[in-house]
């Protein structure tokens, strides 16, 4: 099985702030840009299996008003049943 974790993303969008969250095998600076553009709306979601779709840069994003993209490891959840009780 392979390893996904989850990771949140901040960025701004026109000077407004953004943040989601995603499942991703992998995570660098590049394709959190990738991703903001996407939550942006300006580049389309790639489709499992489907031959990779053109990738929005910094510079491209940047054009079209995303801006600040920061990423982070997302906190794992520990469920704890005798505090549940």
């Amino acid at each position: 099985m392979t390893q996904t974790d989850f990771f949140v993303i901040d960025y701004q969008y026109h000077g407004e702030p953004k943040s989601f969250t995603i499942r991703a095998k992998l995570m660098n600076n590049a394709e959190a840009w990738q991703w903001a553009s996407c939550d942006a709306g300006l580049a389309p979601i790639p489709k499992p299996g489907r031959p990779p779709l053109k990738r929005f840069s910094k510079p491209m994003a940047e054009r079209f008003g995303v801006t600040n993209v920061r990423w982070r490891g997302s906190v794992s959840l520990a469920w704890d049943e005798d505090r549940a009780k």
